[in-house]
């Protein structure tokens, strides 16, 4: 049986939703203690229990991101705040691979403050 969290990634339109797949498995697959967690009707990822980022669609140009939930803490050039006052955003072109070198080191600036 699928649950919330599956449904929302399934009923994404292509490319966006190999995307975002592929993006969760390399969540999932980052850290041991990354678990994930449907809250606010959106998917999370959380460190140690801890929520840490989020991966969703942006309302204005349709792109998957990564949503960092204390974003405000980090500086990185392709973080976005947009008008968020904690949280900052990785737009990704779902036409393109992911930028894994520039999500691996956002990954661990932003896993090192929960450590």
């Amino acid at each position: 049986m699928l649950r919330e969290i599956d449904h929302y990634f399934l009923e994404q339109a292509e490319p966006v939703k190999s995307y975002l797949l592929a993006m969760r498995e390399y969540l999932l697959h980052f850290d041991p203690h990354i678990t994930e967690a449907w809250q606010y009707k959106m998917p999370f990822y959380c460190y140690k229990g801890k929520r840490f980022c989020y991966l969703w669609v942006h309302k204005k140009n349709h792109q998957p991101y990564l949503g960092i939930v204390d974003g405000n803490k980090i500086d990185h050039p392709q973080l976005i705040m947009e008008k968020r006052a904690r949280m900052k955003i990785l737009l990704f072109d779902p036409e393109k691979d992911i930028p894994v070198k520039t999500v691996r080191a956002i990954l661990k600036t932003t896993l090192a403050l929960y450590k």
